[in-house]
């Protein structure tokens, strides 16, 4: 299931963030079109990472800022401990059980974003060294920041998928959209 905003709402400054963030996460999920349970939890690369722990880590990292954007506690929260379950499929979690808890992320995601007064509103950033001291960032800033974010793991799932089974990037675009590729 895919949460684009509708397409009168492209021109909407919030719309068109929305799109540009799903664009991401559209790129995510293709990643695992096709494959096992497996395949998706298998680490090809000299990288840790696998199909599935990418999707669940991104789908954590989405929960994360929505709730700090709410300034809501984050029932998924990461200890150190636990920082690298966020990374793999653990205790009968798999690709549909993410990919569903996902879903209700971009849903709640869209519906914050629609009933914010302002994309200029701001919330506060946690301390971390990676933070300015006492930082503040905008709804905008965050719509921006998982575009970025998102971007960088589905490049990541774009070397992994390949090194799998050598289906880029524009092959499962295709496959899921029922068409060949190349075009003939």
């Amino acid at each position: 299931m895919v949460t684009h905003v509708p397409a009168e709402s492209y021109g909407d400054e919030r719309g068109a963030l929305l799109n540009f963030v799903e664009d991401q996460r559209g790129a995510l999920r293709r990643s695992v079109l096709g494959l096992s349970a497996e395949q998706a939890a298998s680490r090809p690369s000299a990288s840790e990472l696998s199909l599935g722990g990418l999707l669940k880590h991104v789908a954590e990292c989405e929960l994360n800022w929505l709730r700090m954007a709410q300034r809501q506690v984050n029932e998924k929260e990461r200890t150190q401990e636990t920082w690298g379950d966020s990374f793999k499929l653990v205790d009968g979690e798999s690709v549909e059980t993410v990919l569903t808890f996902w879903e209700g992320v971009s849903a709640e995601l869209a519906q914050f974003i629609a009933s914010v007064p302002s994309l200029d509103d701001t919330f506060p950033l946690p301390d971390a060294p990676w933070f300015p001291k006492d930082g503040k960032v905008s709804m905008r800033w965050l719509l921006l920041h998982l575009v970025e974010e998102d971007a960088r793991h589905a490049g990541h799932a774009d070397v992994i998928r390949e090194s799998l089974d050598g289906k880029t990037a524009f092959e499962l675009v295709a496959l899921a959209s029922g068409r060949s590729w190349p075009a003939s």
